[in-house]
């Protein structure tokens, strides 16, 4: 997929974890690094001899990896598990940086309120944190080639992201939907109408450039315009309209979670979005 080739694949031991395993594996079948965090000591474990705390608190972490060994058999697949001690995200997030990992995969779980607003709070600070690009992939979804969208507001990132999306389609000859969003309160419409129409030509030009580029590639795009207050919306909307295997989206370099947190569009897509969301790191 768009050339990643070195993965590293974050399981739990949930069925999540293990999904997303799996569907890593229509990524590459080769040099798969896969990761299990066993958690810091911080307590008291009563008569726990200081000898067995370690191996205690690993049980988790080899009991996860158990599982990715036996699907990874199962898949004729050769993996090379590690079991990290340490807070999880940190752990994900150097252990890419010191294999020279290329992408980092990860499950998401469900829609709950708390994890529309953290996207889990694991994978917020790896997506936050992380310099590699991170694909994440949701509990019921699954990877495909055939449709991808990618999100434009034409800065830096999101050209970043549309330069993948295209490696994407030229690989798998698959076919591109830009979509780009006028974030735009109604009641601009009603007070100043003349400056409405007056933005709407900027994300027409980022989709116009965004096509251009992959008219000189011959490849296959669509271009979606749309005015809304929440540019995540309208992303995800469209995904579920037009039935799109994965969503692409750019993100700033190492953002740190404060910037995450903040409502940013890339976090929200991921928590709304019905197909895999790659992340695509300056």
């Amino acid at each position: 997929m768009g050339m990643y080739k070195k993965l590293l694949v974050a399981v739990d031991g949930s069925e999540i974890s293990m999904h997303a395993f799996k569907e890593s594996l229509k990524i590459s079948k080769e040099d798969l690094l896969v990761i299990a965090v066993a958690p810091p000591y911080s307590g008291d474990l009563g008569g726990v001899g200081t000898s067995d705390i370690g191996a205690l608190l690993r049980q988790p972490c080899e009991q996860a990896l158990d599982k990715a060994m036996k699907l990874a058999q199962a898949e004729r697949v050769q993996i090379r598990p590690v079991c990290v001690m340490g807070e999880p995200y940190e752990a994900i997030v150097e252990t890419a940086e010191e294999e020279g990992r290329d992408l980092i995969v990860m499950g998401v779980r469900g829609r709950s309120m708390a994890e529309r607003l953290l996207v889990g709070s694991t994978t917020a600070r790896v997506i936050g944190f992380s310099s590699q690009d991170v694909l994440v992939v949701p509990e019921k979804g699954s990877i495909g080639w055939d449709k991808i969208l990618v999100a434009t507001d034409g800065s830096e990132y999101s050209r970043r992201a549309v330069d993948k999306a295209l490696d994407i389609v030229k690989d798998s000859r698959g076919t591109l939907t830009v979509v780009s969003v006028l974030e735009i309160s109604p009641y601009i419409y009603a007070v100043a109408p003349e400056i409405a129409e007056k933005k709407i030509k900027l994300p027409q030009k980022h989709v116009a450039e965004v096509k251009e580029l992959a008219a000189s590639l011959g490849l296959p795009v669509e271009g979606v315009v749309r005015e809304a207050e929440c540019a995540d919306e309208v992303i995800t909307d469209v995904a579920r309209e037009q039935h799109i295997d994965l969503i692409v989206v750019g993100s700033h370099g190492r953002t740190g979670l404060k910037r995450l947190l903040m409502g940013s569009v890339t976090e929200k897509v991921i928590a709304h979005a019905p197909c895999p969301v790659l992340v695509v790191k300056l």
